[in-house]
């Protein structure tokens, strides 16, 4: 009964129930009792009670392995650790298996790791654990792999590393296990290095590649030559030596490059050396490597460039060749170097890119070149910037090849849209040119689009118009590709962000909550999926998985997305219209509990967020070429933007409950993390916490005096009315760029704090304020006023936006962004066309269900 009172809402009478069964003497005799008991307290997320039931159900049967092992099952479920400790000691004991003591070993590592202790309990523990697995080693019980990583794993919590590598230096049936595991090979050359024993190091790591391929061990060769080269003395005899160890290594190198399947690691090995090196700052070697360094990078570049993963491999060696690492500045004399090779190849490629899709692939990496280096230099011409974007275009959506769908087509596209997009913000930054810049991002969209039109598989180019969409306040367009990118379970923690929360500042709410809750329905499902996971690492004793499915764990239950979602679905509840008795409801019995964040709760949320799904061609840390901060609608949320929204929801918890001293707390707590937020909150953001600060004030001051009250009153309709601005009669490319940038997220968030206003309302009905009636009156005052103004605002949608987009961004004439408009018209008419379409669309749908919104508070 109590199962079924949890898994029906029946919470607290669930757990009185459950709680009086566990504590009736006899009851755990019963295996129906203990099963249906351990279900509710797990659907309740009980865990001290569910381990409880299985341990008291112990004491009537003390030798049942079976029920210890569904004990300890329990205590890893909800990382019990101490307890997972003792059953599992419990377990050893009664079975006699290997496995188990393998069991208590994992145990011991983990209470060490997590547990709040002292140094020296972590240091007895991690000690015992030691002794255990040295034991089995010299038994013979240690068979496997994955007990090795453990008993590896617990000697370096104790950086016990030169035990380590005598471990992995074991002979016997252990030296077979370690030599056919590639994992367990590198670690051994890494901690060699990390005590740095060079010489091994590179020995090791030589007989590792001469049997297979492995990048980790090609960087951690490079890292023992390195370090070898740093402790040699500085004479002229160990320059030469070291010139002689340099040498042994790239010949080394140039031998495994010559066998089949293995050049490219072989070769970027050679860069990464002369890389390594160049960092370094090693006397004479360093110098010469400065041009050397230079040199390699376009060696492999001439080799591998016909491969996709090119710019890829060898951007990070661009940026360490060009950057002082001293200054932490960009040297322009290498820059100019890399800029000449560029141009002795470009030409000539482009020239042959029709041949083969090799070449064409060739002329994208060094297009992808191009645009680092422009970046490099500090080139802040537009014009610069989109002069050969035409001669891109004509390649990516207007050639034979294009027609076939061959992949160089749409990297082209998105590199001719990625410069369109850069040269827009580099020429429209200020406010009074935001018309213009809505213009050129209206072409690059066109762009994307005839690319996504041929390919429509292509994840970057989906990426970049939904990013751009949204930045010009068209959702629905925007949502359509996002949908059509089929983002599931894990990407809705990583990726989630593209999308969540734009709907409710767009007037698409009801869209938006559809996606939080795919989210929250991850989140969810992950909190149990998870610990299940954890269950199968110690029944098949795939230790290695054990501390990555803890930590996988630990991200997902502390994501700072998760977070994020979970605001942004309660947000869009909030917009929900009902009766004022469910709305009052609905925050009185709101948890506003366990959603509550502290400085420190805050701290501990770990940012999964991939934003570097957009495919940048320059570093993150260069702001004014960031294309992803650069197309950002609206700021990242970060920890303020968590703690507002959760305070919000706190806040119109406490208006429905009357509780005035909780309410004012609330208030000052809000103000002050808005304050304190600075720049990571936008302009509409921003709104929203004026208007809900007054929304709580005029509740707190509904009974003060009339002019008290009025004063509260008239601040609220007056930011309200701001967001709801009469739509200017004179039509011109500000009235377009407007809609874009500012219209539809003003009246959006106008309309949400009216939302949270007319709650207030509803607060003051049930209560039987006396201020109730003005509050209603002047309500509707003002909601008459809003349906006035939105009248004029979807008139002039219907009536003027679709042939102003046409007029003023499909007939784009600004230099340097005209030819790229006639291009497109001329070439790409209907792709022109529907992109029109969409943004129109997008308002129109917004305007409409915010009309609607206004409609329903009668």
């Amino acid at each position: 009964m109590s199962f079924l009172m949890a898994t029906s809402g029946k919470l607290d009478e669930a757990t009185q129930m459950g709680r009086g069964v566990l504590n009736t003497p006899g009851a755990l005799q019963n295996p129906h009792v203990v099963r249906g008991l351990s279900l509710a307290f797990r659907a309740l997320a009980l865990s001290k009670e569910e381990f409880a039931v299985y341990s008291g159900s112990l004491e009537y049967s003390p030798s049942d392995l079976s029920l210890h092992t569904k004990t300890f099952m329990v205590a890893v479920f909800h990382q019990m650790y101490k307890e997972q400790h003792q059953t599992a000691l419990n377990i050893s004991r009664l079975s006699k298996q290997d496995l188990h003591m393998w069991w208590v070993v994992a145990s011991l590592m983990l209470e060490a790791k997590f547990c709040k202790q002292s140094s020296q309990e972590r240091q007895l523990q991690l000690t015992l654990a030691r002794r255990m697995s040295e034991k089995a080693l010299e038994e013979g019980k240690l068979k496997t792999a994955e007990e090795l990583r453990l008993y590896l794993d617990v000697l370096e919590m104790q950086d016990a590393y030169p035990q380590m590598i005598d471990v992995l230096a074991a002979g016997g049936e252990l030296s077979a296990k370690i030599g056919n595991d590639p994992d367990l090979v590198s670690r051994r050359i890494e901690l060699l290095i990390k005590t740095e024993a060079y010489d091994d190091a590179v020995v090791a790591a030589t007989d590792a590649l001469k049997i297979r391929e492995n990048w980790v061990d090609y960087k951690s060769y490079v890292a023992a030559i390195v370090g070898k080269l740093k402790t040699n003395p500085t004479d002229a005899g160990a320059e030469q030596d070291a010139q002689s160890t340099v040498e042994a290594a790239c010949n080394a190198f140039y031998h495994w490059a010559q066998i089949r399947g293995r050049a490219r690691g072989a070769k970027l090995a050679l860069v990464e050396l002369r890389s390594s090196i160049f960092a370094s700052g090693h006397n004479a070697l360093a110098n010469d490597a400065a041009n050397l360094f230079g040199e390699q990078i376009w060696l492999y570049v001439d080799e591998f460039s016909s491969k996709a993963i090119c710019y890829k491999d060898i951007m990070i060696y661009f940026l360490a060749h060009v950057t002082d690492s001293a200054a932490q500045t960009v040297v322009q004399e290498r820059v100019s170097f890399h800029s000449e090779q560029l141009q002795k190849r470009i030409k000539l490629i482009r020239e042959s890119a029709a041949q083969s899709e090799d070449n064409a692939q060739s002329w994208v990496n060094l297009e992808k070149i191009r645009y680092l280096l422009q970046a490099l230099s500090n080139d802040c011409s537009p014009e610069s910037w989109v002069s050969d974007v035409n001669e891109l275009l004509c390649y990516g959506i207007d050639s034979a090849q294009a027609q076939k769908k061959q992949p160089s087509c749409s990297d082209m596209t998105l590199l001719a849209a990625q410069r369109l997009i850069q040269a827009a913000f580099l020429a429209f930054s200020e406010p009074s040119k935001r018309s213009q810049l809505c213009a050129s991002l209206f072409n690059a969209l066109c762009v994307l689009e005839a690319g996504i039109k041929l390919n429509a598989d292509s994840f970057s180019l989906k990426l970049y118009a939904i990013r751009i969409y949204l930045y010009l306040s068209c959702y629905e367009r925007a949502r359509a590709l996002y949908d059509s990118l089929n983002i599931k379970n894990l990407q809705n923690d990583t990726l989630g962000f593209l999308m969540v929360g734009q709907g409710i500042s767009l007037g698409c709410f009801i869209n938006d909550l559809e996606a939080c809750y795919e989210g929250v329905d991850f989140y969810d499902r992950s909190k149990w999926k998870v610990p299940r996971e954890l269950e199968a690492v110690y029944k098949n004793g795939t230790f290695s998985n054990l501390l990555d499915f803890i930590e996988f764990h630990e991200n997902l239950v502390h994501s700072f997305q998760r977070e994020c979602t979970h605001r942004c679905a309660l947000r869009g509840e909030a917009l929900e219209i009902g009766s004022q008795k469910a709305v009052i409801e609905k925050w009185s019995l709101a948890d506003v509990v366990s959603i509550d964040h502290t400085e420190e709760t805050l701290a501990t949320l770990h940012d999964n967020r991939d934003v570097s799904v957009l495919s940048l061609l320059t570093p993150s840390t260069m702001d004014k070429w960031n294309l992803e901060k650069l197309t950002r609608a609206t700021p990242l949320p970060g920890s303020s933007w968590v703690l507002i929204n959760t305070v919000v929801l706190q806040i119109m918890h406490y208006i429905a409950v009357a509780d005035v001293d909780q309410l004012e707390t609330k208030v000052k707590k809000l103000l002050t993390a808005a304050e304190e937020a600075g720049d990571s909150l936008s302009v509409h953001e921003r709104t929203f916490v004026r208007g809900i600060s007054q929304v709580a004030m005029l509740y707190i001051h509904a009974s003060d005096d009339k002019q008290s009250f009025s004063d509260q009153m008239a601040d609220l309709t007056t930011t309200i009315l701001d967001g709801l601005a009469e739509p200017n009669d004179t039509h011109g490319a500000e009235t377009l760029s407007d809609m874009a940038l500012a219209t539809i997220r003003n009246v959006s968030t106008a309309t949400e704090i009216y939302t949270y206003a007319a709650t207030v309302r509803f607060a003051l009905n049930e209560q039987r304020s006396p201020s109730a009636k003005a509050v209603s009156l002047s309500l509707s005052q003002l909601r008459k006023t809003a349906l006035q103004r939105m009248s004029a605002l979807r008139s002039l949608t219907n009536s003027y936006m679709r042939g102003a987009i046409d007029e003023q961004w499909a007939s784009h004439d600004v230099e340097p962004f005209a030819p790229v408009a006639a291009f497109m018209k001329s070439k790409r008419r209907p792709v022109v066309d529907s992109v029109a379409k969409s943004c129109f669309a997008g308002w129109s749908r917004s305007v409409k269900n915010l009309v609607g919104l206004w409609e329903q508070w009668s």
